[in-house]
């Protein structure tokens, strides 16, 4: 599932391990200044990997947009102190939030294994964390100015509530086929939401068109300073929580909070291990840490759109490039997979993002070193996608069977086949009865059916065993 960084042949080679030399860029904006407490030696850091994935071209959330500093030789360091200061001034705004021990995962690992939920933070995600830190950092004219952001949901949140919380006017631009509940949120925590574009891409170029004609100060969702400093509380609280961590296991998107949760981590504990994780089919990171500098991929594809970025950002690729220890991609059965774990076992509505970390344990529990901080980094998923989801996850696990297959057109046929499931205790979830249809023979009907399994064995039976019983079994 992952291979290395500095990969011989290039991106999405999938070849052996090679050392990874550290980029003079990546050097200079190391978090080691003095007085961080920042491990700064890049040899000490050799066995950091990235899974190959991607290609170059455009991509999601905040992937149009140059770094917020101007590039890689004028990026603020961030250190331990920043974070330090953006906990102070997020103290009585967002919430210390809840570290859950996981049973069934730590059995799968061997060591404990802790769930660190965001998903109940306020808002629904960590965003609010980097949006308040940034605003409240504004100087009176800019906050007079007002504040605009873009975002398919967890941004548009946290920048809306956190600018209503300071009494800063916020726009949002949001794509026109956002999920309603999400747009209904924003607009509830006090933005005015304006619909922009079918993709990210294009709302956020028109959020910074907006902010260029009215000078409103944009507000990155990952690609600034203060942002990073603000999801780096998320790391100060996972060492409070859990002191023995020994490996931090966080969803990479533009890479914000990976970035600052790694400041943190490395600033105290140098010897915890930091794993990102992205969606197999919007894994940005991979390539262009073998680049060494951030490269774009062409059309990103997940369900997890939190994690959806096609071009990571410049401030936190730095931070990730020096910090990082490993990125590792999940698949879209795998997030599935997650978040029915997260629902079923722990109880917790996580979306396919905040999945992620959750799908990399599953994937590999054994290579992980306990005990394990897994971040469930939102929890704000659409009613119908989730029912999709979910579906999709039982599909995965074996739990849900669809197939189609042809019987004999002649009374009571029908019942025969139920009968026949019912023996083989599959609960049937849905039926669809087709008897003309160009493909079929005169005497022929087709059945699509929708069962409830027991597992990926049992789906085997059940079609061994229609196939024994003279069905023609199509799917």
């Amino acid at each position: 599932m992952a291979a290395r960084h500095g990969d011989q042949d290039g991106p999405g080679s999938g070849s052996g391990p090679a050392s990874h030399p550290t980029s003079s860029a990546s050097a200079s904006a190391s978090t080691g200044s003095a007085g961080s407490g920042l491990a700064s030696d890049p040899a000490s850091r050799s066995g950091r990997s990235a899974s190959a994935s991607g290609s170059e071209g455009s991509g999601s959330e905040g992937s149009a947009s140059a770094s917020a500093s101007g590039g890689p030789e004028t990026i603020k360091t961030i250190t331990l102190d920043d974070i330090r200061g953006a906990q102070k001034t997020l103290s009585g705004i967002s919430r210390l939030t809840a570290l859950e021990g996981s049973r069934y995962l730590s059995g799968l690992v061997g060591s404990p294994v802790h769930l660190k939920c965001e998903n109940l933070q306020r808002t629904g995600s960590f965003k609010l964390r980097g949006g308040y830190v940034r605003i409240s950092g504004l100087s009176p004219e800019e906050r007079a100015a007002g504040v605009v952001a873009a975002s398919a949901g967890n941004h548009a949140q946290g920048v809306a509530l956190a600018a209503s919380l300071l009494g800063v006017r916020s726009t949002v631009f949001m794509p026109e086929g956002a999920p309603l509940p999400k747009i209904a949120a924003t607009r509830d925590y006090g933005a005015e939401v304006r619909l922009r574009g079918q993709i990210v891409d294009e709302t956020m170029r028109a959020a910074q068109e907006y902010a260029e004609r009215t000078g409103a100060v944009f507000i990155h969702p990952f690609d600034h300073p203060d942002i990073i400093a603000g999801q780096g509380t998320v790391g100060l609280e996972i060492l409070e929580q859990c002191p023995e961590v020994r490996t931090v296991v966080v969803g990479i998107g533009g890479g914000g909070l990976a970035a600052g949760i790694a400041v943190a981590v490395k600033a105290l504990r140098p010897d915890v291990r930091v794993v990102g994780v992205q969606a197999e089919g919007a894994a940005a990171y991979p390539p262009s840490l073998a680049a060494g500098r951030p490269v774009s991929i062409e059309a990103p594809v997940t369900m997890a759109d939190g994690i959806k970025v096609g071009r990571p950002g410049d401030v936190p690729f730095q931070i990730i490039d020096d910090l990082v220890d490993e990125v590792r991609t999940v698949t879209e059965d795998e997030l599935s997979s997650a978040l029915l774990l997260c629902l079923e076992r722990a109880k917790l509505v996580v979306e396919p993002a905040g999945a992620s970390p959750v799908a990399a344990l599953l994937s590999a529990p054994e290579s992980f070193e306990g005990p394990v901080v897994a971040v469930l980094s939102g929890g704000n998923v659409d009613p119908l996608l989730m029912q999709r989801i979910l579906r999709h996850g039982m599909a995965a696990a074996g739990r849900y069977l669809s197939l189609r297959l042809r019987l004999t057109d002649r009374p009571g046929a029908l019942a025969t086949l139920l009968g026949v499931l019912s023996t083989l205790d599959a609960n049937v979830l849905d039926v669809s009865h087709v008897r003309t249809n160009p493909r079929l023979g005169l005497s022929e009907a087709e059945v699509e059916l929708h069962l409830e399994t027991k597992g990926t064995d049992h789906c085997e039976e059940v079609r061994e065993a229609l196939r024994g019983a003279g069905y023609t079994v199509m799917a």
